[in-house]
C-alpha cells in the first residue's frame, strides 16, 4: 500500500487593490518559472486567479485549487495584500498553508510604481491569522526574490505532506503495554487532538487472525521474499513460513481494518506471552512493513508508531524505533571514538532494539534468536529478530509525546551513528549527539521521556521542528549548545 501522501501545493497570489494587480502576477509566474525549474512541476499549480481586496475573488481561488486536486496551499503576497480575503482563504482551505512574501527587485526601476511592501504586508497578514485562530507556516525568514521563495515552498512540502497524512491516519494497536512498561503509556486524547483516529485490539484478536492464516497460499511467496532479503543473513530458514503467515495477517488486517483513513501503522505486544503462543519474535515482520513505510513498533508503543509515522513521511525513507539503550564503554571511547571525532564520552550512547530496524539500514543483517527472551525461555521461540550494526552516517533523534496527564511536547536532536563497531548484539548503533549528556538529563529525563526515540536517517530537524510548531507543540526540546542553559539547568556545575 502507498501508505504516505503526495502533495500537489497551490500558490494563490494576492494583491492590495491600491496596488497593481499585475506586480503580484508577475511575481507568481516568476516564482512558478523559478521553482519548476529547479524541481519539477509535479508538486505545484499555478492559480490562475490573484485575488484582489474580494472575497469573491477568494471564492474563486478556492474553487479553483480544489478542483485542480491542491492539498496544500502557499499563500503568496506579490504585493501588500488583502488581509481579510488572504487568510479567509487560508480559513477554508481543507489543508495546510503557507504564507511567504515577495522582495523587491531593481532599485533603480521598480522602487516607486514596482514597489509592493509585501514586506509590511506580511506583518498584517500574521496579526489576522492570529485573530482568526489560523495555523499556517511563516518560513523563517518569510520575504524572499522568486528563486529564495521557490526554496521555502520546497522546504515546507516535508511539513505539508506529514499534515496530510497525520488527517488521514489510523494507529492499530494490539494488547496493553508490557509488566512494567509504565513508559509506554498513551492518552489518547491528543491523538484525537492532532485528528489521529486509533483502534485498540487484544493480543487475543490478533492471535486468532493469525492461526486463521495457517494455510494462507501466499506463505511460500512472501517467505521466499524474506530469504532473498536476507541472503546469507538467513541463518534460521525454519522460522520464515511463520514469519510469513504473521505478514500476511498484518497486511490483511490493515486492509480490512483501516476503514475510511488512507494510511496506518501499527503497534503490537512482543512479550511476554507472544513468543511461547506464536511460537516466535515478531521482530523481522516489523523491521519489513516499517521498510515498506508501515512503521511497526514494539511494546505498544503509540506514539513512539506514531513519531516513526512522522519521520516516514518527512523523510520519504525508512525510520526505525530504538531504545536509548546504555553507554558506550569508557575503552571503546578512548579506542575508537577520541581524537578521531569531535565528541566528549557524555555526547555518545548506543541506540538498540531487538531487532526492528530494516535490513536497508544496518550494515549486514542476520537472522537470530532474541537473546535477552531467550534468557527465560526456550530458544526456539525467541527465534525472528534481525541482528546487526545500524549504518553510518547523519541522524535525527526525535518523538512526539503525551504526558501522562495528556500535554502535548516533543523533542528533536542531530546527530550521527559513528562508523565503529558495536560488539554487541540486537540492531544496535553507536550514536553521537553534540551535548548528549545535557540533553539526557535536562530534556529526556527532566520531561518524563520515554526510552524509546524514533530515528530519522539524515537531518531533518528543521522540518520536524516547523512541523511540531505547526501542530501547536509548545514544548519542543532539542540539544541545546553549551553555554545555553535549560531551565532546569544548574549555572554551578562545572
Amino acid at each position: 500500500m502507498n501508505n504516505i501522501p503526495e502533495i500537489k501545493l497551490g500558490v494563490v497570489a494576492v494583491s492590495r487593490d491600491c496596488f497593481p494587480e499585475s506586480l503580484s502576477v508577475n511575481r507568481r509566474k516568476a516564482l512558478i518559472e523559478a521553482y519548476t525549474a529547479k524541481y519539477g512541476a509535479a508538486e505545484i499549480y499555478e492559480c490562475p486567479i490573484c485575488i484582489v481586496e474580494s472575497e469573491i475573488h477568494m471564492v474563486q481561488a478556492l474553487e479553483d485549487i480544489k478542483k485542480a486536486g491542491c492539498n496544500a496551499l502557499c499563500v503568496y503576497l506579490g504585493n501588500f495584500g488583502p488581509e481579510i480575503s488572504e487568510t479567509l482563504l487560508a480559513k477554508h482551505f481543507d489543508g495546510p498553508v503557507m504564507f511567504a512574501a515577495a522582495a523587491e527587485e531593481d532599485s533603480n526601476t521598480s522602487l516607486i510604481q514596482g514597489r509592493g511592501d509585501a514586506y509590511c504586508g506580511m506583518l498584517n497578514a500574521s496579526y489576522n491569522l492570529k485573530l482568526r485562530n489560523i495555523k499556517a507556516y511563516i518560513p523563517e525568514y518569510p520575504v524572499g526574490t522568486a528563486t529564495e521563495v521557490a526554496d521555502m515552498i520546497h522546504e515546507f512540502l516535508p511539513v505539508a505532506r506529514t499534515i496530510v497524512g497525520l488527517n488521514d491516519l489510523k494507529i492499530i494497536s494490539f494488547g496493553p503495554r508490557p509488566l512494567n512498561f509504565l513508559a509506554c503509556n498513551a492518552p489518547i486524547k491528543q491523538l484525537y487532538n492532532l485528528n489521529v483516529e486509533i483502534e485498540e485490539n487484544s493480543e487475543l484478536d490478533l492471535y486468532e487472525s493469525f492461526l486463521k492464516h495457517a494455510d494462507d497460499p501466499r506463505i511460500a511467496e512472501v517467505a521466499a521474499d524474506m530469504a532473498k532479503e536476507l541472503g546469507d543473513g538467513n541463518k534460521m530458514p525454519d522460522i520464515l513460513p511463520k514469519l510469513a503467515q504473521y505478514e500476511i495477517t498484518l497486511l490483511d488486517w490493515i486492509e480490512a481494518h483501516k476503514g475510511y483513513r488512507k494510511y496506518v501503522t501499527v503497534t503490537t505486544k512482543c512479550w511476554p506471552a507472544f513468543q511461547t503462543m506464536f511460537g516466535f519474535v515478531p521482530c523481522y515482520v516489523n523491521s519489513r512493513l516499517t521498510g515498506r513505510g508501515i512503521p511497526v513498533s514494539c511494546e505498544v508503543d503509540i506514539y513512539g508508531t506514531l513519531s516513526e509515522y512522522i519521520g516516514t513521511c518527512i523523510t520519504q525513507d525508512t525510520v526505525t524505533l530504538l531504545d536509548i539503550n546504555n553507554s558506550v564503554p569508557a575503552d571503546m571511547y578512548n579506542e575508537s571514538i577520541k581524537g578521531k571525532f569531535n565528541y566528549k564520552h557524555t555526547d555518545t550512547f548506543m541506540g538498540f532494539h531487538c531487532g526492528n530496524t530494516c535490513s536497508s539500514k544496518l550494515v549486514k543483517g542476520t537472522m537470530k534468536n532474541q537473546m535477552i527472551m531467550a534468557r527465560n525461555l526456550p530458544e526456539e521461540v525467541t527465534m525472528g529478530t534481525l541482528e546487526g550494526d545500524i549504518v553510518p552516517g547523519d541522524i535525527t533523534f526525535f518523538r512526539l509525546q503525551s504526558t501522562a496527564d495528556a500535554q502535548i511536547r516533543a523533542y528533536v536532536a542531530q546527530g550521527e551513528v559513528l562508523p565503529v563497531a558495536t560488539k554487541s548484539f540486537g540492531g544496535i548503533g553507536v550514536f553521537a549527539i553534540p551535548e548528549m549528556g545535557r540533553f539526557y538529563r535536562h530534556v529526556l529525563i527532566e520531561k518524563n521521556y520515554p526510552h524509546h526515540g524514533a530515528v530519522a536517517f539524515g537531518h531533518h530537524g528543521k522540518a520536524l521542528f516547523d512541523l511540531f510548531r505547526y501542530l501547536g507543540v509548545e514544548d519542543i526540546g532539542f540539544n541545546q549548545p553549551a553555554g545555553m542553559l535549560y531551565p532546569s539547568e544548574n549555572p554551578f556545575v562545572k
